[in-house]
């Protein structure tokens, strides 16, 4: 009789505010995090597009996460930091608040996204974790790197 070993897997992910809210993303999908990074603009991007960095001679797209989730805008004084994330083969710049710890959450069941949380924000979650002191909103990379193409509302010939 030989016995089965079962090996735990640990689910730990980079922590990060915006707008107050707790969102952590999985460690495997995060590549670095940065300070603030100079950004060329993108005409006619998604409103979230905030623009594009040089990273290290890769360019990567920047993507505020307070637009992106219809949060209100930061303040002036205060500079977002970037988490750099691969979704789908690239590498996209969400720009949050603050950065947290990694954290791990193993032995913590996820749970669905309450339904009193706005849409904006659970369309991109992939379930919250109940900690001790937090709800973490555990975030989808994929997703939340989806900004839709806005309808063109400049007019023109139908």
């Amino acid at each position: 009789m030989s016995a089965v070993a079962t090996v735990p897997t640990t689910e730990q992910y980079c922590t990060f505010w915006v707008s107050g809210l707790f969102f952590g993303v999985a460690v495997e999908e995060v590549q670095e995090v940065l300070r603030l990074q100079p950004m060329t603009p993108v005409p006619r991007a998604d409103e979230a597009v905030t623009g594009l960095i040089n990273l290290r001679g890769q360019i990567v797209t920047a993507v505020d996460m307070r637009v992106r989730l219809g949060l209100p805008p930061r303040a002036d004084d205060e500079d977002p930091m970037n988490v750099i994330v691969r979704s789908r083969g690239e590498v996209v710049s969400l720009l949050v608040d603050d950065i947290g710890d990694v954290i791990d959450t193993a032995g913590v069941d996820a749970q669905p996204a309450p339904s009193n949380m706005p849409r904006e924000v659970q369309d991109v979650l992939r379930g919250v974790c109940p900690l001790p002191d937090a709800i973490l909103l555990v975030l989808d990379a994929d997703r939340a790197v989806d900004v839709a193409t806005a309808p063109d509302t400049t007019g023109g010939t139908p």
